[in-house]
């Protein structure tokens, strides 16, 4: 059932998401900066754990679980460093995804040859 939850989970914050760029005049990248800060938001004030619980990966993949691991980066950095966990920890928790998204970029771009624009 866990798959269940999370595609649907997943889809409908995908759907939302479509819905904001086909009926408002928000560009994309507003959009995604802002389900970045829902997902700090959210576990900030401790909903988003008990929704990665129940959705899975349908929760933790959307930006907004982006926005969750920075969260809970600075979280475990502040307990564990003080202060200085603000700058570090969302860096920190975020590193392995980040790398992971500038490797695969690097190996596409090899791959793959872009368009020109006239």
């Amino acid at each position: 059932m866990i798959y269940v939850y999370s595609f649907l989970c997943g889809g409908l914050i995908c759907a939302i998401a479509q819905i904001l760029i086909n009926k408002t005049k928000l560009t994309p990248a507003r959009i995604l900066v802002s389900y970045v800060v829902i997902g700090v938001i959210l576990s900030a004030i401790g909903f988003y754990q008990p929704f990665v619980d129940f959705a899975g990966a349908g929760a933790t993949v959307p930006l907004t679980g982006f926005g969750h691991l920075l969260a809970k980066g600075v979280e475990k950095a502040i307990d564990k460093d003080g202060a200085i966990g603000i700058i570090t920890g969302g860096l920190t928790g975020a590193a392995a995804g980040i790398c992971a998204v500038i490797l695969f970029s690097l190996i596409a771009s090899f791959i793959f040859k872009g368009k020109k624009n006239n």
